[in-house]
C-alpha cells in the first residue's frame, strides 16, 4: 500500500459521486478484487475510528432530579422554609418542605424517561456486514468498516455505511427514512455533478437505508459521523431542545413573585415593629405573608394538571415524553407536516388504470383487498371488464412480490412495494399469482434494470410461451406494435402511441408513479422480450392521504393554526397529495407550492413561506430547520411531525416535535416530544385541544391561587397597618395555603375545559399566563375576599361580642369557606353559576366536600383546633361565617365586569402615550 497521506478522518474523499470510479479506487488506495488487506484496516480504523454515530450523552437519573429544583418557584419556597427554621417555626418549615417534596417526586417520575435522541441511532451500527478483504469474502460488524473497503450487498440488506457503486444489477435502494422518496430509487454507476442533491445520487448507496431489490458491489466513502445519516445525526445533537412557552411563562411569574415576597416581607415586619408588636411574631408573620405571597400549590397543581393531561392524551394514542410540551400543544400556530408517512399511508397503492379504451378508478387502499372498480363512476361492462381482468393477470405473472390473504381477506405482502400494490389490485379481482402459476408456471425473468426501466418474465401458457412486461411508459410503448381493444388486437401507429402517452403523461402530472403493462406469445425462452408487444394499458399508483388527514387539516384551519406539508418528495407527488387533502385549492397550487431545491438565494424559502407557501417539496433536513427557526424568530409556536431518519433534527427543534408511533423510525420517535401511537395525523388536533384546555385550566388556577393568597396579604397587611389584632395566625395561613388553597386548584387544573377552544386563534407567544385583565381580576377578587373577612371579624367582635381568639377563629373559617366558595368566580364569564365547566367537574365537588371536612377538622377535631389555636365560633357565629363568606361569590360577576373595564382602559392610557 502506498504511503500517500490521508486528510482528516471522515473527510476522504470529497464528493465521491463526482469521480469515476477508477480515480476513487485510486484515492482510496484499494484493489476491489482484493479488498484492504487486515493490517490496512486496522490502520484505517484507528486513524478514522470506529463506524459510529455521534451520541448526546445520556440524562442521569441525578440530573433529572436535580431538574425538579431549577424553578424559581420552589427556590422561594426552600427560602421561606429555611426562614422559618431559623425563628423556630420548625412545624411551618416542615411543611413547606413537604410540598417541595411532593413537587419534586411527581416532576421526577414523570420525566425519568427523558429522550435520548442519539441511542436509537446507535443501533444502526449493529449490523454485519460483507465485506471483501484480504482477497477472501467475509462478515464483519458494522462499527469495524473503514474508508476502503469493499463491501457486497443484496435485496433486503441494511447499508451501513455510505457506499459508491462499483457494481449493481437490477439495484434499487428504499430511501423514503433518509430523503422521504416513497418508492425505491433505481441505481446506476456513472460520475455525477458536484452539485446533485442527496435524493438524486444515484451512484450512492447512504447509511441507514437499505435494498429494495438487486445486488451491490461499493466501496465505503463514508463512515460515522461522516456519512449522510451522520450529518444529521450531528444536526440532532446542535438542535437544542427549546425552553417551552409554558416554562418561560412559569419563570416570568416566579421573578415577579420575588419581588412581591421581598416587598410583603419588608414592609409587613417593619410594620410590625412599628406598631409595637413582639419582634419574634412580626418576622414570623412576615415569613408567613412571605409564604402566602408564593402559590404553594402552583408547582404541584402545574405538575399534576400537565401529568393528568400526558395519561389523558396517551388514552388518545399521543404519547408524552416530556411534560411540560403538553401544554404547550395548545399554543402551537404552525405544523409543519412531514408527507411520507404523515399525511399518506406510506404505502404504495393502484388508483386508476388506464386501458386503451376507458379509464378505471381503483377503490381502495393500503391492503386493502376488496374495493370498487369504477368507469366514469359506474361499474365497468362485460368487455372492459376482460381487459381489465388480462392488464391485472399480466401485472400478476410480472412480479417477485409475494401476497398472503388471511380468511377475513387482509393482506400480508413481502417485496417491492409497487409490486406488492400491484398484487393487492389483481387480488381485487380475484387473482392471486400462487394461483395463475400453478397453470402458468415462470420458465424465465428478465428482471427490472435502472437501464431499460423494464420487467418481463416469461410463463407456459395452454398456447405455448407468454410473455409479460411492465415498466416505464416511455420504454414499453415504443416496443409495442398492437393494442388491446374490445374488439381485439389492432395495429398500433405513432399517432395511437403518442395519445396514450399523453394520457399517461396527464396521470404523472397529478404525482403519480406510472407502469405500461404489455404482453406477447413467444416461440422460445431466448428472444429479447421488448420487441413487438401487445398494449393492455397502464396503471397509476400513489401513496394515499391517510383517513381522517382531510378532516383534521380542515380543524386545523378552522383553529387558526398553519399547516405546512414539507418532503423531500417530488413536487407533482406532494402537489397532488395537497390537492386531495384540501391543503392548498387547484387554482392556488401554483403559487402555495414551491420546489425548495430551486432555492438558491439565501432567505428565499422564507420568504416564500411569508407569502402563504404551503406545500414546500424536495426539502432537504436542514433546510426544514431553517425553516422552524424562521418560524420560532416571528413568534410562533411549531409542531414538526415526521416518521424517518431525515425528520430528527427538525422534530428535535421544533417547540413540539410529533412522531409517528407504528412506522416512524426509532429515530425519530426517541427525537420528538409526542409519538402518535395511532399514526393518525387527527390525533395531533386531538392533542392541542388538550393542550388549550390544559393552559386554560392552569390559567385558572393561578387565578385562583394568587387571589386566594392576595386576600390573606390584605386581610394581615391591613390589620398590622391599622394597629388591630392579628385575623389569622402564621400556622392557619400555612393551612389555608397547603390545604384549603391546593384541593381545589388541582381541581380546576384537571377540568375537562370549554366547549370552544378549537373555534379560537391560537393565544401568542409571547402572552403572559396572566394578562392585564387576570391581574386586575386577582386584585378585586382578592380585595372582595379580604373585605369579607376583615367584616366578619369586625362583626364578630362588635355583634356578637367576641373575644379576640373567638373572632380569630371567625375571620379563619370565613376566608378558608370564601375560598372554597371562590372557584365558582372561575368559570366563563358568560356561563350561568349553575350550569358550567367548573359545577360539571366531578374532581371539584371531590375537592370541595374535603375542603369543607379539613375546615371543620381544624376547628372542632380537639387536637388538631389546639394546634391551630381555634375553637367552636358556635350557631351565631357560623351563620355570619356563611353569610361574610358567600359574599365574594355574590359579587364576583361585578368584580369580573370591572376588571374587564380596568383592562381596557389600560390599554387606551397605554396607547394614548
Amino acid at each position: 500500500m502506498c504511503a500517500t497521506p490521508h486528510p482528516a478522518p471522515g473527510r476522504q474523499p470529497a464528493q465521491p459521486w463526482t469521480l469515476e470510479t477508477s480515480e476513487l479506487l485510486s484515492s482510496l488506495q484499494v484493489n476491489p478484487a482484493e479488498g484492504l488487506q487486515p493490517t490496512e484496516c486496522a490502520a484505517r480504523r484507528r486513524r478514522y475510528g470506529d463506524n459510529l454515530l455521534q451520541t448526546t450523552r445520556r440524562r442521569r437519573l441525578l440530573s433529572i432530579l436535580l431538574d425538579q429544583f431549577r424553578s424559581i418557584v420552589i427556590g422561594l419556597l426552600g427560602l421561606a422554609a429555611a426562614i422559618s427554621m431559623l425563628v423556630g417555626d420548625r412545624l411551618e418549615g416542615m411543611a413547606v418542605l413537604a410540598v417541595i417534596a411532593i413537587n419534586t417526586a411527581i416532576g421526577f417520575v414523570t420525566e425519568w424517561r427523558a429522550t435520548r435522541s442519539m441511542e436509537a441511532l446507535r443501533q444502526l451500527g449493529q449490523f454485519e456486514t460483507v465485506v471483501r478483504r484480504g482477497g477472501v469474502t467475509t462478515t464483519v460488524p458494522a462499527f469495524a468498516l473503514v474508508p476502503g473497503d469493499i463491501v457486497l450487498a443484496e435485496g433486503g440488506d441494511i447499508i451501513t455505511a455510505d457506499l459508491r457503486l462499483l457494481e449493481a444489477s437490477k439495484l434499487a435502494a428504499n430511501e423514503s427514512s433518509l430523503t422521504g422518496e416513497s418508492t425505491p430509487v433505481g441505481k446506476s454507476l456513472e460520475a455525477l455533478p458536484a452539485d446533485t442533491p442527496v435524493a438524486e445520487r444515484r451512484n450512492m448507496l447512504f447509511k441507514g437505508t437499505s435494498l429494495a431489490r438487486g445486488s451491490a458491489l461499493g466501496v465505503v466513502v463514508g463512515t460515522g459521523v461522516a456519512t449522510e445519516l451522520g450529518r444529521i445525526a450531528q444536526l440532532v445533537s446542535e438542535a437544542e431542545p427549546q425552553v417551552t412557552p409554558l416554562e418561560k411563562r412559569l419563570d416570568a411569574l416566579g421573578r415577579r413573585l420575588v419581588w412581591v415576597m421581598l416587598a410583603i416581607a419588608a414592609l409587613i415586619a417593619v410594620a410590625g415593629v412599628v406598631a409595637g408588636r413582639d419582634t419574634v411574631l412580626a418576622i414570623q408573620v412576615a415569613v408567613a405573608l412571605t409564604v402566602a405571597a408564593i402559590p404553594e400549590g402552583l408547582p404541584i397543581v402545574a405538575t399534576i394538571a400537565l401529568a393528568r393531561g400526558m395519561w389523558r392524551m396517551a388514552r388518545r394514542r399521543a404519547l408524552i415524553t416530556r411534560l411540560s410540551a403538553v401544554e404547550t400543544l395548545g399554543a402551537t400556530g404552525v405544523i409543519m407536516a412531514d408527507k411520507t408517512g404523515t399525511l399518506t399511508e406510506n404505502r404504495m397503492t393502484v388508483t386508476v388504470i388506464e386501458l386503451p379504451e376507458r379509464t378505471v378508478e381503483v377503490g381502495g387502499t393500503g391492503l386493502e383487498t376488496r374495493g370498487p372498480f369504477l368507469a366514469d363512476g359506474a361499474p365497468p361492462d362485460a368487455a372492459t371488464m376482460a381487459g381489465l381482468d388480462a392488464l391485472l393477470t399480466a401485472v400478476t405473472l410480472c412480479s417477485n412480490a409475494v401476497l398472503y390473504l388471511d380468511p377475513s381477506g387482509d393482506a400480508r405482502v413481502v417485496g417491492d412495494p409497487t409490486e406488492t400494490a400491484l398484487l393487492i389490485a389483481a387480488a381485487k379481482r380475484g387473482l392471486q399469482r400462487d394461483v395463475l402459476l400453478q397453470s402458468m408456471p415462470e420458465l424465465r425473468e428478465e428482471a427490472f434494470d435502472p437501464e431499460s426501466k423494464a420487467m418481463a418474465t416469461f410463463n407456459r401458457d395452454a398456447g405455448g410461451l407468454r410473455v409479460t412486461v411492465k415498466g416505464a411508459p416511455e420504454r414499453v410503448l415504443p416496443a409495442c406494435t398492437q393494442v388491446r381493444c374490445t374488439r381485439g388486437d389492432v395495429a398500433l401507429d405513432r399517432e395511437g402511441r403518442e395519445a396514450f402517452l399523453a394520457r399517461i403523461e396527464g396521470l404523472a402530472t397529478k404525482g403519480l408513479r406510472t407502469l405500461a403493462i404489455a404482453e406477447r406469445a413467444a416461440a422460445d425462452l431466448d428472444e429479447s422480450p421488448y420487441r413487438q408487444l401487445t398494449l393492455l394499458g397502464a396503471v397509476g399508483l400513489m401513496d394515499p392521504p391517510r383517513a381522517g388527514v382531510r378532516e383534521a387539516i380542515a380543524r386545523c384551519r378552522a383553529a387558526g393554526i398553519r399547516v405546512i406539508m414539507i418532503t423531500g418528495d417530488h413536487l407533482a407527488t406532494a402537489r397532488n397529495v395537497a390537492e386531495t387533502l384540501n391543503l392548498v385549492r387547484p387554482d392556488e397550487a401554483e403559487q402555495r407550492c414551491i420546489d425548495a431545491s430551486t432555492l438558491t438565494h439565501p432567505g428565499a424559502l422564507q420568504a416564500a413561506t411569508r407569502e402563504g407557501a404551503r406545500v414546500i417539496a424536495r426539502a432537504t433536513p436542514g433546510q426544514k430547520l431553517q425553516l422552524i427557526e424562521w418560524f420560532q424568530q416571528q413568534g410562533q409556536v411549531v409542531a414538526m411531525t415526521g416518521d424517518g431518519v431525515n425528520d430528527a433534527p427538525a422534530l428535535s427543534k421544533a417547540d413540539i416535535g410529533v412522531a409517528m408511533g407504528l412506522r416512524g423510525t426509532a429515530v425519530a420517535r426517541e427525537a420528538a416530544a409526542m409519538v402518535l401511537q395511532d399514526d393518525r395525523f387527527s390525533t395531533i388536533v386531538a392533542a392541542v385541544e388538550h393542550g388549550r384546555a390544559i393552559f386554560a385550566n392552569i390559567r385558572r388556577f393561578v387565578v385562583y391561587l394568587l387571589s386566594c393568597n392576595i386576600s390573606e396579604i390584605l386581610v394581615v397587611g391591613l390589620a398590622t397597618v391599622a394597629g388591630a389584632p392579628l385575623p389569622l395566625l402564621p400556622l392557619q395561613i400555612l393551612f389555608l395555603n397547603l390545604v384549603t388553597d391546593v384541593f381545589p386548584a388541582l381541581a380546576l387544573g384537571v377540568g375537562p375545559g370549554g366547549a370552544k377552544l378549537m373555534h379560537q386563534r391560537p393565544r401568542a407567544s409571547g402572552e403572559p399566563i396572566l394578562t392585564r385583565e387576570h391581574w386586575a381580576r386577582i386584585m378585586l377578587f382578592g380585595l372582595l375576599m379580604s373585605a369579607s373577612v376583615l367584616g366578619a371579624m369586625t362583626a364578630a367582635v362588635w355583634l356578637l361580642g367576641y373575644a379576640p381568639g373567638a373572632a380569630v377563629t371567625v375571620s379563619f373559617c370565613t376566608l378558608a369557606l370564601g375560598q372554597v366558595w371562590h372557584v365558582v368566580n372561575m368559570r366563563e364569564h358568560s356561563a350561568p353559576w349553575w350550569r358550567n365547566e367548573i359545577v360539571g367537574n366531578p374532581w371539584m365537588w371531590w375537592a370541595v366536600a374535603l375542603c369543607i371536612l379539613l375546615i371543620l377538622s381544624a376547628v372542632l377535631a380537639p387536637g388538631l383546633s389546639r394546634l391551630m389555636r381555634l375553637a367552636a365560633p358556635g350557631p351565631a357565629g357560623w351563620l355570619l361565617i356563611g353569610l361574610f363568606s358567600l359574599l365574594p361569590v355574590l359579587l364576583g360577576p361585578a368584580a369580573r365586569r370591572a376588571a374587564a373595564a380596568l383592562a381596557r382602559w389600560g390599554w387606551r392610557a397605554a396607547g394614548s402615550q
